[in-house]
């Protein structure tokens, strides 16, 4: 007597009620799946996109604003702050600094944010190859593998910026210089990937060039329009960044900018030198305190989000066990309330030679078969949900979302979920296999 596919026979016999059992079991799993999902890819993208940075200092306004900004360019600016007061900490001879990033932000080109800034921020985020060359004179960019990719954005290829961080054609700065792509990143699993990246003086040039419009200069653009859809594209040799090249430019730039205090930039990204150091750890108070400007702690304000983010999973998750309960206990009235419709059924099961062992057996396969099936098709939908929803999620995290990957925990939903089918099936499998074979059959 094969058991499994008794049981499973059992199961189609009920098609309404295993598939109630089933959908509801599904639909806990696939929620559970998708949380965890979520919550892997978004704690391995802030943590990728830590980079060893140690404050970020800004202008005054809400501490993690400034960290979202700045760093995963997921929110607004709190504003901008004049390089005058930032120059202290601009200077490569800074006794607690070993690096500091200078951030110009404002402008996007199809959504994805154009930042000036420095070539360090390659080393600072672990960039090492780069399709072309990096930036190295105004109004030259490099675009992040992402960007690139989605903006369909070639070595060579060129286009004008748009106001703010929408795709919106009457912002566009559609006037002077367009950028001009030098090279594109090679992927790195950090926030680089969703960049556009240029000298901070390319921002300013930018903006000075809306007041000085002219025909001649719309002639121009729409010239460049008409010859940018013409070109064939090739690709370019991939090169490793030289990181002595980039040090110099670095140097250029920060120098440039020191020599405008009059001018303005978004954030600065810090690295200290020695984190142990006790006037490092006072750095962030004395700024706060003895400044303009505001200082903030990447670690300190990632964790606040994290407990932010993770009242809101939770709540998820607590919604999800509770379907799974309810599952549970349909699965549970399913082969209770079955079992007097099949007492004959086992008493003759039981003549046939069948002992009270199988017929428990038999009835925990029935439980296991229904959490099987919701576990499969639950985990399906998990993976397919997060894969669709990449799209949406990618655009306001700025990370990539994938269902194409399986993480550890998974292997705890599967754990959970046959156990949950097991106990569900326990006691009406008890009470099947105590059938009183004479008096069912006498009964019947």
């Amino acid at each position: 007597m094969n058991i499994l596919k008794l049981s499973w026979k059992n199961i189609l016999a009920k098609p309404l009620n295993s598939m109630m059992s089933v959908m509801l079991f599904a639909l806990s799993v696939g929620l559970i799946t998708f949380l965890t999902l979520f919550n892997d890819q978004f704690k391995k993208g802030l943590d990728n996109n830590l980079a060893g940075i140690d404050l970020v200092i800004g202008a005054k306004g809400s501490p993690l604003q400034l960290i979202l900004n700045s760093m995963y360019h997921i929110d607004a600016p709190t504003g901008n702050i004049p390089i005058g007061e930032a120059a202290p900490f601009l200077n490569p001879k800074h006794p607690l600094l070993s690096a500091a990033v200078p951030l110009s932000l404002g402008d996007s080109y199809g959504a994805f944010r154009i930042a000036g800034t420095t070539p360090s921020i390659f080393r600072m985020y672990g960039a090492r190859q780069v399709e072309g060359d990096i930036f190295k004179n105004d109004f030259e960019v490099v675009a992040g593998s992402a960007a690139a990719q989605k903006l369909h954005l070639h070595v060579g290829d060129e286009f004008y910026s748009t106001h703010g961080l929408e795709d919106n054609p009457d912002l566009t700065h559609d006037h002077g210089n367009p950028f001009v792509v030098t090279g594109i990143l090679q992927p790195t699993g950090t926030v680089l990937d969703q960049l556009i990246l240029t000298t901070p003086q390319t921002v300013w040039k930018v903006h000075e060039h809306d007041t000085t419009s002219s025909t001649s200069t719309e002639s121009s653009h729409d010239e460049h329009a008409h010859s940018a859809q013409g070109h064939e594209h090739s690709s370019k040799p991939i090169i490793t960044i030289d990181s002595a090249v980039a040090q110099v430019l670095t140097d250029s730039i920060i120098s440039a900018l020191r020599a405008q205090p009059e001018k303005e930039i978004t954030s600065i990204l810090v690295r200290f030198k020695t984190r142990t150091n006790i006037q490092s750890l006072n750095l962030l108070r004395n700024i706060n305190a003895n400044t303009g400007l505001m200082a903030a702690s990447p670690a300190m304000e990632i964790n606040r989000l994290y407990a932010m983010m993770g009242s809101g999973t939770e709540a998820l998750q607590y919604m999800a066990i509770l379907i799974a309960i309810v599952a549970a206990i349909s699965i549970f009235i399913s082969l209770y309330t079955s079992l007097k419709e099949r007492r004959y059924e086992m008493a003759l099961l039981r003549v046939g030679g069948a002992g009270p062992g199988k017929l428990f057996l038999m009835i925990i396969s029935e439980g296991l078969w229904i959490a099987i099936l919701g576990l499969i098709l639950g985990l399906v939908a998990g993976h397919a949900g997060m894969h669709l929803a990449g799209g949406l999620l990618e655009k306001g995290y700025k990370y990539q979302f994938t269902g194409l990957q399986w993480v550890p925990e998974e292997m705890w939903i599967i754990f959970g979920a046959l156990l949950v089918g097991l106990l569900a099936a326990v006691l009406p499998a008890l009470q099947g296999s105590r059938t009183d074979l004479h008096r069912t059959l006498a009964e019947s």
